[in-house]
């Protein structure tokens, strides 16, 4: 996988831009001097899952990611997003962490540290609001394409008002994330 597996900033929305993440021991890895950067698939795949939620989640493992690639952003509003794409050893695999990480979200609720309010689902893409009790909230949209999962993750003041955004993201992402 490359940045070409990662849509154009533009492509995200007006104003957009990537943005080249420093890194250092706070952040737990050292920068590279790039907007994207590689990730160990394993760990990646099980960050991206809801933790603290106040309500159980699902017990079933999920397909482990043979790669995992990670490109930095900026909205126009200047506030941090990520796209994380999660390549798998076939379409079943990503289709299982799919749908177990859907799962994990709905599951998730509105009590605990941690929230999860779902926008719209649909087959193959999804989109949630994730917030914190006390810190700032994240429009999440997931799209499945192939042998790849996308997680793209936005900060916002105004997440529920970002479900139609959202979906005008969604073909942007599954014309990119599983090419060669």
């Amino acid at each position: 996988m490359s940045s070409k597996n990662l849509p154009a900033p533009a492509k995200l929305g007006a104003g957009w831009k990537t943005y080249t993440e420093p890194g250092g021991a706070e952040e737990g890895f050292l920068g590279n001097q790039t907007w994207t950067r590689s990730r160990k698939a394993h760990q990646a795949a099980f960050e991206a899952l809801p933790v603290g939620c106040g309500n159980p989640l699902p017990t079933s493992s999920l397909p482990v990611p043979k790669h995992a690639l990670q490109g930095s952003y900026r909205t126009a509003a200047n506030q941090p997003a990520t796209v994380l794409v999660l390549r798998f050893a076939d379409a079943d695999q990503a289709s299982g962490y799919y749908s177990g990480y859907q799962a994990r979200m709905a599951a998730c609720g509105d009590k605990g540290e941690l929230q999860v309010k779902q926008l719209w689902s649909e087959k193959e893409a999804a989109a949630s609001v994730r917030s914190y009790v006390g810190a700032e909230a994240f429009v999440e949209l997931s799209a499945l394409k192939g042998s790849t999962v996308a997680l793209l993750a936005q900060a916002s003041g105004t997440p529920d008002t970002q479900a139609e955004w959202a979906r005008s993201v969604v073909p942007e992402l599954q014309a990119v994330i599983d090419s060669p």
